[in-house]
C-alpha cells in the first residue's frame, strides 16, 4: 500500500475504515473509547499504567459513568483493545490525547504528561496521523508543543500530520448529559486539521462545534470554568457576607432566582473541587502573566475558595463550642468525601482538605461515602469509608454533611444524628433542634436578632 493511501480523509472516517488510539483511560479517555468502539471504530485504548489496563481488559471498569457490561461488551466484540504498548500507536489514524495536566506546587502548568504523550506520538506514529489533544490547557499548547514537536521530526502539517484541540467537557456522574450528547469544541491547526477533527468526533457526538483556530478551543475550555469558578467564589463570599449581616443566604438565593432573566443560581459550600475548577483558572492566569496581563478576578476567586475548606474547619469548632465540646478529642463523622453529588471523583476534593484540617485540630475523624470508599493522604496513608450503618451516626460527637448522593437516606441521617453540621443546606428545614446549617441563620439567632431592647 503506497504512503498516501494511508492518510486519513473524511471519507475514511465516515467509512469508518480507521483506526483510533486514545491515550489515557481516565475519565475522558475511557468513555470515549467505549463511545467509538461501541459506533464501530476499531478503537486501542492505550496507557502507561499497567494495573489500570489489567484490570480494564478483564472487564472491571474503574469509571462510574463506564458500566462494568458496557465495557465488556467492546472488548468482546473486537473493538477495543487495550494496551501499555507505545507500538500500537503505529496503526493508528487518530491519535486523541487525554491525560492529566495538573499544577506545580507554584501554582504553574505541569505538562509533563502532555509531553510524554507527544515524545510517545513522534516515536511511534505513521504519517498522514491525526492527532486531537483534549487535555485542559493553555492557549497555544497544541501549536506550540504538538505542531513544534511534530514538524522537528520532519512531519509536515498539512501532509504528513494533522492536529486539533477539542476540550473535553466530562461531568463525572452526570446522567444527562455525557460523552455522546455534550457538544464538543474542535479547532485545528489548519483547515484541514479542523474539518478532520469535526469529522472524526461528529460520528460519535451529536453536536460539534468547529472553531477557527486551536488557540479558541483552548480558550473556551478555560472561559467555562473560569466563569464557574468565579461565579462560585462570589457566592461563598455573599454567604460569608451573609453571616455577618445575620442574613440567610440559602432563602436570599432563593429569592434572586425568581428573576426569570438576568440571574444565574449559585450555591456555597465547603469549596471546590474536581480536575477543572480548582485547576482550569490559574492556567489562564499563567498564561496572562507570560503577556504582562495580571487577572485580579482569576487570583481573588481562587483564593475565597481555597478559603472555604478552612472556613468549614472553622464552623465545625463553632459548632461544637456551641454544644461545650471541644474539637481536640472529638469523634467527627465527614459524610460524601466526592467533590460532587454521584460520582466517585476525589480529585481535588474539599473533603480531603478538611478530613486533615480536622485531624490536625485533634479530632478523630471517620468519613462514610460508598461511591467513593477510600483516599490516600499526602503521607501515603490509606484511609476507608465506614460501612453504610445509620445506627453508627450516634457514636459521633458530629456528623458533617458535604455532599449528597442519591445513596444517603438524608432523614436517616438526620434522626440517628446527635449534632450536625450542613455545608450545603441539605436537610432544608429539618432537625433544625440539632444542626447548624453554613450560611443560613437559626431560630435562636434569629430570635436573638428580633428581641426588643428594654429601655
Amino acid at each position: 500500500m503506497g504512503e498516501s493511501m494511508r492518510i486519513i480523509s473524511k471519507e475514511k472516517i465516515l467509512k469508518k475504515e480507521i483506526k483510533i488510539a486514545i491515550m489515557g483511560m481516565g475519565y475522558v479517555g475511557l468513555p470515549l473509547a467505549v463511545s467509538f468502539a461501541k459506533n464501530g471504530f476499531e478503537t486501542i485504548g492505550y496507557d502507561v499504567n499497567s494495573k489500570k489496563i489489567d484490570n480494564l481488559s478483564q472487564g472491571i471498569s474503574d469509571i462510574e459513568d463506564i458500566s462494568d457490561e458496557t465495557l465488556r461488551a467492546r472488548l468482546e466484540n473486537g473493538k477495543l483493545q487495550l494496551t501499555t504498548n507505545p507500538n500500537s500507536l503505529l496503526e493508528a489514524d487518530a491519535i486523541i490525547i487525554c491525560v492529566p495536566t495538573p499544577l506545580t506546587k507554584s501554582m504553574e502548568p505541569d505538562m509533563r504528561y502532555i509531553e510524554v504523550a507527544v515524545d510517545t506520538i513522534k516515536k511511534n506514529a505513521k504519517k498522514g496521523v491525526l492527532i486531537s489533544l483534549e487535555s485542559t490547557t493553555y492557549p497555544g499548547t497544541t501549536r506550540e508543543i504538538i505542531g513544534v514537536a511534530m514538524e522537528e521530526e520532519g512531519f509536515v502539517l498539512g501532509t504528513d500530520f494533522f492536529a486539533c484541540y477539542s476540550p473535553e467537557r466530562v461531568d463525572p456522574g452526570n446522567k444527562i448529559f455525557q460523552t455522546e450528547n455534550t457538544p464538543k469544541v474542535v479547532g485545528g491547526l489548519d483547515n484541514a486539521s479542523k474539518e478532520l477533527g469535526e469529522t472524526l468526533y461528529s460520528q460519535v457526538i451529536r453536536e460539534v462545534v468547529a472553531v477557527n483556530s486551536t488557540e479558541v478551543a483552548e480558550m473556551s475550555k478555560l472561559l467555562e470554568n473560569t466563569f464557574r469558578s468565579i461565579n462560585i467564589a462570589f457566592i461563598n463570599e455573599m454567604a460569608l457576607l451573609c453571616e455577618k449581616l445575620g442574613i440567610d443566604i440559602w432563602e436570599t438565593i432563593e429569592a434572586s432566582s425568581t428573576k426569570p432573566f438576568g440571574f444565574m443560581k449559585f450555591t456555597p459550600g465547603p469549596g471546590i473541587g474536581g480536575h477543572c475548577i480548582p485547576l482550569d483558572p490559574m492556567y489562564l492566569s499563567w498564561k496572562a502573566k507570560s503577556k504582562n496581563f495580571y487577572s485580579r478576578f482569576i487570583e481573588l476567586a481562587h483564593e475565597i475558595n481555597h478559603l472555604m475548606p478552612e472556613k468549614m474547619a472553622e464552623h465545625v469548632v463553632e459548632t461544637l463550642n456551641e454544644h461545650r465540646k471541644s474539637i481536640n478529642g472529638s469523634h467527627i463523622l465527614l459524610v460524601g468525601m466526592a467533590y460532587k453529588e454521584n460520582s466517585n471523583d476525589l480529585r481535588e476534593s474539599p473533603g480531603l482538605q478538611i478530613f486533615e484540617l480536622l485531624r490536625k485540630r485533634g479530632a478523630s475523624v471517620s468519613f462514610c461515602d460508598p461511591k467513593a470508599p477510600e483516599f490516600i493522604d499526602k503521607q501515603g496513608d490509606v484511609h476507608y469509608s465506614i460501612p453504610l450503618n445509620y445506627d453508627d451516626f450516634v457514636r459521633y460527637d458530629l456528623v458533617v454533611l458535604l455532599t449528597k448522593h442519591d445513596v444517603f437516606d438524608i432523614a436517616k441521617i438526620g434522626e440517628n444524628s446527635t449534632l450536625i453540621l450542613d455545608t450545603k443546606d441539605i436537610l432544608k428545614d429539618s432537625y433544625e433542634e440539632k444542626k447548624r446549617t453554613y450560611g443560613k441563620i437559626g431560630n435562636q439567632m434569629n430570635q436573638k436578632s428580633q428581641e426588643v431592647p428594654s429601655y
